[in-house]
């Protein structure tokens, strides 16, 4: 066998080339494989552990007023754990910038040990003087230079308060901090987290001995369906606005998100690569088999049985998965370190987590085993076929005709000599024509993915805050107010249109499946919502109707004509059943529309609203700083701001995809051509004696694979956009929903990078054949 071994070996240096290209496509699969299920797998510990270290909360109660004797109700309820109230409230921050709304969510936190949702110091300390003493969400900290020592001014109630930053701290219950569902990207500069005393925060906002939010530790967690059901109950007289678990928690389900996305990615992505890599090693062993065909004959003949054989070929496929994927899993291991701490900064885990996995490093060295080593079988199994005396004959010449386009002869007998060479090799070597296509096409689809997403994102933003949401601003209360409050904002600032809305927290029930999320009651006839269906049909708020967003309607299980219960949890108040008039075409956001009129009706009070929408070129933002009442004052063109900066990150992460269908049109088209190269050496050998120069045969070479590059881009445009929707799908989510039409300018760069692929492999592969010593092929046909 060290016979066999030897010749492996001068194999594999003589195609060095084509063995590194294949190589490489493996170690990128398993480097993807690899890096992403470790950085996912820290990622997910780091959570737990945070979660665990900190009490992290397991239901959450949003309600009116709730005094002590309320909390020990909860306290005596046989799955409780433990039980805390808090104040919650948000309120306006004054900072240098008279233009700049800024807003803070200040939360109560107690002094007794075993706090739910505990705080991780970072600098500083603890409060100490419960009337001045603050400490502050890192996020908004880090994003505002805000440090241990410095003073903040949050406005509560019309009136301003002088606060001492007396720590700077990491909380479970915002490691992705958003203000509320409407805004899906973090703006840490403009909205963040101030943790006061029980006492300041009951005297500032009038809870004296009572909160108006509950946070619930279970005996056991997995209970919380059973138990919310039970807490509603309880709770009937506080006036619940919301009872949230866990698993619907707004920062625990982004990441639960992103955890599920990447996982997804980490088993496709690979697929891809190493489905890629068998297809070029099966037709790369194939054609080294019909080469050494004489060679199997004499190895046959002298006592080598079919298997010895069989196993030396298979043995190349299986160097190749083993070198690809060492270099793969030991890239993958390095890569998941600051892909790891990039999630654990994304997210604001205060504590790096590093996670080594057997499961995953094993997993990727069998995934190249499987593919490689099957492919190498696939390729080699016409060894079984050669008969010893038969493959001491030449292999006699196939039957060639004429080719279909020589068959055309008005427009043959216009095609040049080279043209012709090119024509005929192209209809004649039809396996590597569909082999180098379907590259080509897989190629094109894993180029196109960049340039899609980067105008997913825009569509998602764009035709949300312009399209859809049609206001300059939007103003919330920090409670109910009037319906007068339009008249009075009006009076305040110029304005060419205005209404009341109202934005409310209901559960929505349809059968077994529920989901809290904001109903948003507008006028039938407002100006600010477009609302439409898929498509583009106009739709109407009617008074006994619900409408419904697209990724709510997907999570609920809902279409047009299903009857949904609305839950009302406000006193007084009974639930209403309502039919669905129609999904609304919405991207981004978890809502419901109804009529205004009915919800101030049915589920609210009468003339009540929770904010106001209107258009204006005035300075809103700076007449609206020193009303009371006002919780926020969002822009449009801020959001949009939002998510250019959001757009910028986008490009990078984006641009690994590219890189990624660079290596794969490379290594395809490389080696494509060089097995066409040493299966056509006497072919071009006959051409240099015919007075070819090399340049122009490189170029015969160059014309076949462009031909066969456009082909395969036509093949690629329905490959891409079935993975286009394959992602789409996989993608989706209850916060966005990744669905936009494949624009031509999509078209156009995945074309332009699938050809700048081709043309540094041909660059490559005419290296090689200025090398080609032609006079020795026509010397010895027989390789």
């Amino acid at each position: 066998m060290k016979k066999f071994n030897l010749r492996l070996f001068r194999h594999i240096w003589e195609a060095k080339g084509q063995f590194i290209a294949v190589s490489m496509v493996v170690a990128v699969g398993i480097m993807t494989y690899v890096a992403i299920s470790l950085a996912v797998l820290d990622l997910q510990v780091g959570v737990e552990q945070y979660y665990k270290m900190n009490n992290f909360q397991d239901v959450s109660v949003e309600l009116t007023k709730i005094n002590e004797a309320g909390l020990e109700r909860i306290r005596r309820m046989p799955r409780v754990e433990a039980v805390q109230g808090r104040v919650f409230y948000r309120t306006p921050l004054k900072v240098e910038d008279k233009d700049e709304k800024v807003n803070v969510g200040i939360s109560s936190i107690p002094e007794a040990e075993n706090r739910i949702n505990d705080l991780y110091i970072l600098d500083g300390g603890w409060i100490q003087d419960e009337r001045r003493d603050v400490l502050v969400l890192e996020q908004f900290a880090e994003a505002r230079g805000i440090k241990v020592g410095d003073v903040v001014h949050p406005q509560i109630g019309g009136k301003e308060y002088e606060l001492d930053v007396r720590g700077i701290v990491g909380s479970p219950e915002y490691i992705y901090l958003m203000e509320d569902e409407q805004n899906l990207l973090p703006q840490p500069s403009k909205y963040g987290i101030f943790y006061v005393s029980e006492e300041f925060a009951q005297q500032a906002f009038g809870y004296s001995k009572s909160y108006n939010e509950v946070l619930i530790k279970l005996k056991n967690p997995e209970e919380d369906g059973i138990f919310k059901d039970e807490l509603e109950k309880v709770l009937e007289r506080y006036g619940v606005r919301r009872i949230v678990r866990r698993e619907d928690h707004v920062s625990n389900r982004v990441v639960s998100e992103e955890i599920r996305g990447a996982r997804q990615m980490a088993k496709a992505i690979p697929l891809v690569f190493l489905g890629v890599a068998a297809a070029i090693i099966a037709i790369m062993i194939s054609r080294m088999v019909k080469n050494d065909r004489t060679s199997i004959g004499v190895l046959k003949a002298i006592g080598y049985s079919n298997r010895d054989i069989l196993l030396h070929y298979t043995e190349h496929a299986f160097i190749i998965g083993a070198i690809g994927s060492i270099i793969g899993v030991l890239a993958g291991y390095l890569f998941s370190g600051p892909m790891a701490n990039m999630y654990q900064e994304y997210y604001r885990i205060p504590f790096k987590v590093r996670i080594f996995s057997w499961t995953y490093l094993g997993m990727g060295f069998v995934l190249s085993a499987i593919y490689c080593i099957g492919a190498g079988l696939w390729g080699a199994r016409s060894v079984l076929k050669i008969a010893p005396a038969e493959s001491m004959r030449p292999e006699p010449p196939k039957k060639i005709g004429k080719t279909y386009i020589q068959r055309v002869t008005f427009i043959w007998k216009h095609i040049s000599f080279s043209w012709k060479v090119v024509w005929r090799n192209v209809f004649r070597s039809r396996k590597r024509f569909v082999f180098l296509s379907v590259g080509i096409a897989v190629t094109f689809a894993v180029a196109l993915m960049p340039a899609h997403m980067l105008n997913v994102f825009e569509a998602m933003f764009y035709d949300q805050y312009g399209e859809f949401m049609r206001m300059d601003y939007e103003i919330a209360y920090t409670q109910p107010l009037s319906e007068r409050s339009v008249m009075e904002i009006s009076e305040l600032v110029d304005v060419s249109e205005i209404e009341g809305k109202i934005e409310f927290p209901f559960e929505i029930e349809n059968g077994w499946k529920s989901k809290v999320v904001s109903v948003i009651g507008l006028k039938p006839d407002t100006v600010f919502y477009h609302l439409t269906d898929s498509d583009g049909g106009e739709l109407s708020l009617s008074p006994n109707g619900i409408l419904v967003s697209e990724p709510m309607a997907y999570i609920l299980d809902l279409e047009k004509g299903d009857f949904v219960n609305v839950k009302n949890f406000i006193p007084f108040k009974d639930d209403v059943r309502l039919r669905v008039d129609g999904v609304v075409k919405q991207k981004l956001g978890l809502n419901a529309y109804m009529d205004i009129g009915f919800m101030q009706k049915y589920l609210m009070d009468d003339e009540m609203i929770t904010g106001v929408m209107l258009n204006s070129t005035d300075k809103v933002k700076e007449k609206m700083e020193d009303v009371t009442n006002i919780s926020s004052v969002n822009s449009i063109v801020d959001l949009r701001n939002i998510f250019k900066d959001f757009t910028k990150l986008t490009y990078a992460s984006l641009s690994v995809y590219a890189f990624f269908a660079g290596i794969l049109g490379f290594a395809i088209v490389y080696n494509s051509t060089m097995m066409s190269i040493s299966e056509r050496r006497l072919e071009f050998s006959s051409l240099r004696i015919m007075g070819f120069s090399k340049k122009e045969i490189n170029r015969i070479v160059l014309k076949e694979n462009l031909i066969m590059t456009a082909f395969g881009i036509v093949l690629g445009i329905p490959l891409g956009r079935w993975l286009m929707r394959l992602m789409e799908t996989s993608f989706q989510t209850e916060f966005y929903s990744m669905t936009a039409p494949i624009e031509m300018n999509s078209y156009i760069y995945a074309a332009v990078l699938t050809v700048f692929y081709v043309l540094i492999a041909q660059y490559f592969s005419s290296l090689k054949i200025k090398k080609l010593d032609f006079i020795e092929a026509l010397k010895n046909r027989i390789t």
